[in-house]
């Protein structure tokens, strides 16, 4: 099979981190809503915070007076001025580190000058990098909880309540801390809906309502109640503002596949639901779609069993979409996600084919043991077909992009 449908994906994929990236994007909110000329302190958490950084201080420098940086381990990916703290966490998983640099983000809000202004820039990932627990609650308990809640299949909203009800900042607890002083949240969405109140399982943000139509294991409701100590009313609520999300991105990757001279389309329904489904949907929807480039967003969910193999929902989804695919040549298809990583692993992604199955089987794999085993990376990475980028700058949720050909 040609490798330039390939080529033309992977162009259009670049396309699309390229318009959501932190720096970029910070950089030209800031430029276009000037702060005052109070000095500012500086707070940046996510997988995308050093480049969100990045871009802040490119606008603010000579006002920047301090501030505290928190990304994920291998994530610093940006020179930053001596004024700024800067902290890796774990990610999926929180880590010791988390619970550390929760408190030092408590310490950074709590001594706020009053003459300082408040900058925060949140991305995907904050909810693991930055916690601080009630009494009675330990790091294996929370890492106990963020393992259950990764592999349950619940959506994202589901997820971020309960990490909301166990913890003492989420859910507008650091927004308790502030004492009225200004301060502006600049937000990259990595949930549907851009709700700021999921976005990083809102720190600075009102809590989410009960999700009561999911059932939680007695062990979660038991670190509930331990937790129901904590203050639930949340602070004054700041200025939030999304500056980049997942159509962004699609948007751009469809313009860019338009100035090569290809029809291109991003089709509104989101990606959602369980990654089995959402193949089979993907599949057959193209099936009577037109030829040209057609893109998708959103994130899957995956259930994972007991012990977990290499990848995430993209190569779980990319994986059982091409076996679907197999002998049908007029169709190539990249699932992966913006910021850089998948799951467990390093990798972002995979571009699959109607060959893809075939390849992996020849080195003495199989798609379907890799599949049940939530292995999908390791069948991917023998088969060639892994997308790897390194971190982005960037997170908004994931991207499908396919090529079928006239």
């Amino acid at each position: 099979m040609s490798r330039l449908p390939r080529q033309q994906i992977l162009q259009c994929y670049a396309a699309a981190l390229a318009a959501v990236r932190g720096e970029a994007c910070v950089r030209q909110f800031l430029n276009a809503h000037p702060l005052s000329d109070q000095p500012v302190t500086l707070l940046a958490m996510g997988k995308a915070a050093t480049s969100m950084a990045k871009g802040a201080c490119a606008v603010l420098t000579p006002q920047l007076a301090n501030g505290l940086v928190v990304t994920r381990t291998g994530y610093v990916d940006a020179d930053l001025p001596g004024v700024l703290t800067v902290r890796e966490a774990g990610h999926p998983l929180p880590d010791k580190d988390s619970l550390a640099a929760g408190q030092a983000v408590i310490a950074l809000v709590q001594t706020l000058p009053p003459e300082n202004q408040l900058l925060v820039l949140t991305s995907g990932g904050t909810s693991a990098l930055v916690e601080a627990l009630p009494d009675g609650i330990g790091l294996a308990d929370l890492v106990r909880l963020n393992q259950w809640l990764l592999g349950s299949g619940l959506p994202i909203q589901a997820i971020n309540r309960v990490r909301q009800s166990v913890s003492r900042i989420k859910g507008g607890g650091l927004a308790r801390l502030l004492r009225g002083q200004p301060a502006l949240n600049l937000l990259i969405s990595d949930v549907p809906g851009d709700d700021p109140a999921v976005i990083g399982a809102g720190l600075f943000y009102p809590a989410l309502a009960e999700v009561r139509e999911v059932e939680l294991p007695d062990w979660v409701h038991a670190l509930q109640r331990r937790a129901r100590s904590v203050p639930r009313e949340c602070g004054p609520v700041i200025a939030h503002h999304i500056i980049a999300n997942n159509r962004i991105a699609c948007e751009a990757a469809c313009a860019t596949a338009q100035q090569a001279g290809l029809a291109a389309t991003v089709h509104d329904r989101p990606l959602a639901g369980a990654v089995e489904h959402v193949a089979q949907w993907l599949v057959n929807d193209l099936a009577h779609q037109a030829p040209g480039i057609h893109i998708w967003g959103g994130e899957t969910t995956v259930r994972l069993p007991a012990r977990s193999g290499r990848g995430g929902r993209n190569q779980q989804l990319a994986l059982l979409v091409a076996l679907q695919l197999a002998g049908r040549e007029d169709i190539q298809l990249l699932a992966a996600g913006t910021d850089g990583s998948d799951g467990s692993s390093g990798d972002a992604g995979a571009v699959v084919d109607s060959a893809t199955v075939l390849r992996g089987e020849e080195v003495g794999l199989d798609a379907a043991i890799c599949l049940a085993r939530a292995d999908a990376g390791s069948f991917l990475e023998a088969s060639g077909d892994l997308v790897h980028t390194g971190p982005t700058g960037t997170n908004v949720m994931d991207i499908v992009i396919a090529c079928k050909a006239g």
